[in-house]
């Protein structure tokens, strides 16, 4: 069996953050390798061909951790692997020191590309970032970027999320019950950030005008605290919420506790209408896990996008148009069965696309050929 290392963030609950998400299911499902994955203490259940390395102590890729990233040398020494698969968004520092410090042997070596950052990189820097054998992208739009830069190793792969997991199912009781929700409640979900993105303020802001029209109408926010910036920025929405009276009809699932499987099927539907894609990987799991539970989907007409969403499983709007936003929730609320029809479209994309069976069988026929 050839042993494959995943370098990845921490592999650790709470499973809230796409990457670590991606990998942790996607090592499950190749068994016919030995799959080694980068931990904060070790995974109960696991299937034995998973084997854990502890590497590091917090569950946030802080400074501190990355430096633990190091101790990859004296691993690879242990280990014979025959494939190092890097997780990681490439970025000056970690491509410095993978290229500088970890020394692969004979191991051949993938980098997936989830985004860019062409926002923060030149051209000339993100050539100099790229070094493995493979490079996966997990858009067409990064493939023909780096197409167009001169590499010719690349290959686009979509994440995977798992469909048993994330399907349709009735709403979870005790859910609901904790956060006052009604079967008869219309929710409106948003599943993003609080800073990054540029879409707090327009949820929130359109939200205060659908409840003068939606009476029985209730927003659920999950969108995590990942730094002071958030912390302040939901100081802030809570602020905005208390102001017109509204706080009681607001649900936030922030903390880590919550299976967003059943935060999604608490809903009717979901929301992403983002300014930018800055620091977002460039298919933003949020909305296919969305799609996968069958909800249909508001989504900005943003060209990175355009690979997700199309006319049938999804209504797309101008970027920060607070009146489009509005009419498209009223005109889903107003037919049911427009809504079912687009979540039922919805499930069958990315049970095409994104089906995690299918997109482990492509990095199994990798890793077996590379």
């Amino acid at each position: 069996m050839k042993k494959i290392l995943l370098i990845t963030r921490p592999i650790a609950p709470p499973w809230d953050e796409a990457s670590k998400n991606f990998a942790y299911t996607l090592a499950k499902k190749l068994d016919i390798f030995e799959i080694y994955l980068l931990t904060n203490g070790f995974l109960p259940d696991l299937p034995p061909h998973i084997h854990q390395k502890p590497i590091y102590t917090s569950n946030q890729l802080s400074y501190l951790q990355k430096a633990r990233l190091l101790k990859l040398r004296s691993l690879l020494q242990k280990n014979d692997f025959d494939i190092l698969h890097y997780m990681l968004t490439p970025a000056k520092l970690n491509a410095f020191s993978f290229k500088t410090f970890i020394k692969p042997g004979r191991a051949k070596i993938i980098q997936t590309v989830a985004t860019l950052r062409e926002d923060l990189y030149s051209e000339k820097e993100i050539k100099n970032f790229l070094f493995g054998d493979l490079i996966v992208t997990y858009s067409d739009y990064a493939k023909n970027k780096l197409n167009s830069l001169g590499f010719a190793n690349v290959k686009r792969i979509y994440p995977g999320i798992d469909l048993e997991e994330y399907k349709k199912t009735e709403k979870n009781a005790d859910l609901m019950k904790q956060k006052n929700i009604a079967q008869s409640d219309f929710v409106i979900n948003f599943t993003g950030e609080y800073t990054r993105l540029g879409a707090i303020d327009l949820v929130i802001d359109s939200f205060i005008e659908i409840v003068k029209i939606i009476p029985e109408a209730k927003l659920a926010l999950a969108a995590r605290i990942k730094n002071s910036a958030d912390d302040r920025k939901k100081k802030e929405v809570l602020e905005k919420l208390k102001k017109h009276d509204l706080l009681e009809r607001v649900s936030f699932f922030d903390d880590g506790s919550y299976q967003m499987p059943d935060v999604y099927n608490l809903c009717d539907l979901s929301l992403f209408p983002v300014s930018d894609m800055k620091g977002k990987f460039d298919i933003p799991l949020a909305v296919i896990e969305a799609m996968a539970c069958e909800k249909p989907v508001i989504i900005s007409n943003l060209p990175i996008l355009s690979e997700i969403a199309r006319p049938d499983n999804s209504v797309i709007i101008e970027k920060g148009n607070i009146q489009e936003l509005i009419r498209a929730v009223l005109d889903l609320y107003r037919d049911q069965e427009k809504r079912n029809r687009m979540g039922s479209a919805a499930r069958s994309f990315v049970k095409t696309n994104f089906d995690i069976e299918k997109i482990a069988e492509i990095y199994s026929r990798i890793y077996a050929k590379l």
